[in-house]
């Protein structure tokens, strides 16, 4: 007996199906689009079913984040200290932390409801770009408490910031030469940790931080999350341990489960945690059959280089705005081209995480040393972020067949800090440069890496289409695109990037019936009130979820 169709009437249809882009209705049956059309096209299936849950809505299909993280959901079992305003997977807005008196007031309240002592204070979300006068440092912390461990992890992931009874209870509050950690005329680290290796010098602290990463709680905050921005399709992009089977089984415990409103597309980072490289393309063609709807492997996260707020980035020539020493190697070039010679090979599709236009190079060195080895048409192989990626990298990239993922919401967030302090106007204008990736022929998507910015992909779209910054100021102009453009770069170009645009990302027959019901089309309004549309639910799998 064939199962019932489910008729999803609407406002309109944008499918972004080019044979039939906009329509009336979705036909639906077992979780999977059977057509698009008008209802009564659609109402030839015989004895149908309507769902008028979004009737009044536009539904488009599922937006597609193809760069983000499980910290999205984590972070949230500490406090956040950002400079913008927040809501959390509770709905409740937690508001900006824009001084650094407000924030040493913000710990010293936190710390005083901490019964034990010796307990470590943990917060996140904190920038020191956005402050004027010294750089945060051990010294001010120790101010709020100068017993408990503090450890501050800076919004973009890639920074930390300690106090000296934290250092003291790890054994390097005297000195230590490492880099990633700058130190006073004394030799005595200043409190500040740049990128992993320096991080993990706080340990205990780092272990508290992210003990319970895969956890049903950090997934389920997650889902809450992208169920709230519209988002159907998520990323995790090389953060958590996919070599652990108890952690994949609870992936799959969660996601698995119809009630759950999202799909995950799970990256493995192959940054150096094997002993040799035939051992990385070994556990990765392991994993490519574990594979189920909701729950997708196969591709590997490579990080290069650091971030350009925090001046760890590789940057060519000219480098940062006033001069500040170039960036960290988080895996050495060679090492590189040895990983992508091996999951070339292996038809293993590689993003690699490059900040800085030095890391675009190396990399792209990597893939034409890999694609002249071995041969590889469909390798999809991405920049991830392309902050600074120029016009001849975006041809290079176009005639190596790479894709870009694009981080535009750095225009909104750290723009002024960048043209300002960090790259200089003329750098800055040309950052996260959409307009440049379509016109050299590059297919990209544009992401939020959340949690260094919320999960949002209207926001993300707004971004590249008015390059505004927080200040009101627009940000190479050039460089906006169309809404039409930044629709198609969440939607079947993210997941042409995920390997998945077979399955999602448009409204086509064969397809996974995953849908987003916002209040207006995002084509149709004032590119600046894109950002501003209703978000009203989503459709999974032809399940309804309501906000």
């Amino acid at each position: 007996m064939t199962a019932a169709v489910t008729i999803f009437r609407a406002r309109h249809v944008r499918t972004l199906d080019p044979s039939r882009p906009v329509t009336d209705a979705v036909a639906v049956r077992e979780g999977m689009v059977i057509a698009t059309g008008s209802v009564e096209e659609l109402s030839g299936y015989g004895d149908v079913n309507f769902d008028d849950t979004f009737a009044d809505r536009v539904l488009l299909p599922g937006f597609v984040e193809a760069h983000s993280h499980i910290l999205e959901g984590h972070l949230w079992a500490h406090e956040y200290v950002g400079w913008f305003d927040r809501i959390g997977p509770d709905g409740v807005l937690r508001p900006g932390t824009t001084s650094v008196d407000d924030l040493l007031d913000r710990l010293n309240t936190l710390s005083q409801v901490i019964e034990d002592p010796g307990e470590t204070l943990i917060v996140w979300g904190f920038d020191p770009i956005y402050f004027e006068g010294p750089r945060l440092a051990a010294r001010h912390l120790d101010a709020v408490t100068p017993n408990r461990p503090i450890l501050i992890f800076h919004a973009s992931g890639h920074l930390a910031t300690v106090n000296t009874a934290l250092m003291t209870a790890e054994g390097f509050a005297d000195g230590i030469e490492m880099e990633g950690v700058p130190v006073d005329a004394d030799g005595r680290p200043l409190g500040e940790l740049q990128e992993p290796a320096a991080m993990s010098l706080a340990r205990t602290a780092m272990g508290t931080l992210f003990s319970g990463l895969v956890s049903a709680q950090s997934i389920g905050r997650l889902a809450i999350l992208a169920n709230r921005a519209g988002c159907t399709t998520v990323s995790e992009l090389g953060i958590a341990d996919l070599k652990n089977p108890a952690g994949r089984a609870i992936w799959h415990e969660v996601l698995d489960d119809p009630a759950c409103p999202i799909r995950i597309s799970l990256f493995h980072n192959a940054g150096g945690d094997f002993r040799d490289i035939e051992e990385i393309v070994a556990f990765m063609s392991s994993l490519v059959d574990n594979g189920t709807d909701k729950v997708h492997y196969g591709n590997v996260k490579i990080i290069l280089d650091g971030s350009i707020q925090g001046f760890t980035a590789r940057l060519n020539p000219p480098g940062y705005y006033r001069g500040q020493p170039n960036g960290i190697w988080l895996i050495t070039p060679e090492r590189l081209e040895e990983l992508m010679r091996a999951l070339h090979r292996a038809q293993v599709t590689v993003h690699a995480h490059c900040n800085g236009d030095e890391a675009v190079d190396v990399f792209c060195d990597a893939v034409e040393a890999a694609q002249g080895a071995h041969s590889w048409a469909d390798h999809r192989h991405t920049v991830q972020h392309n902050q600074m990626t120029t016009q001849a990298q975006y041809r290079r990239m176009s005639a190596l067949g790479m894709s870009a993922n694009i981080f535009a919401n750095h225009i909104y967030y750290w723009g002024d800090q960048h043209r300002d302090l960090i790259l200089g106007p003329a750098r800055a204008a040309a950052m996260d440069a959409c307009a440049s990736a379509e016109r050299e022929g590059v297919r990209f998507s544009v992401h939020s890496d959340a949690a260094i910015t919320p999960l949002g992909q209207l926001h993300t779209m707004w971004c590249a289409v008015n390059r505004l910054t927080a200040s009101g100021q627009v940000l190479g102009e050039h460089e906006c695109i169309s809404a039409e453009t930044a629709l198609r770069a969440v939607t079947i170009d993210a997941a042409h990037q995920l390997r998945l645009d077979h399955r999602v990302g448009s409204l086509e027959p064969g397809k996974h019936a995953d849908m987003v019901a916002l209040g207006d089309d995002p084509i149709e309004v004032e590119p600046e009130a894109i950002r501003d549309i209703d978000i009203a639910g989503t459709v999974v799998s032809g399940r309804p979820f309501p906000i």
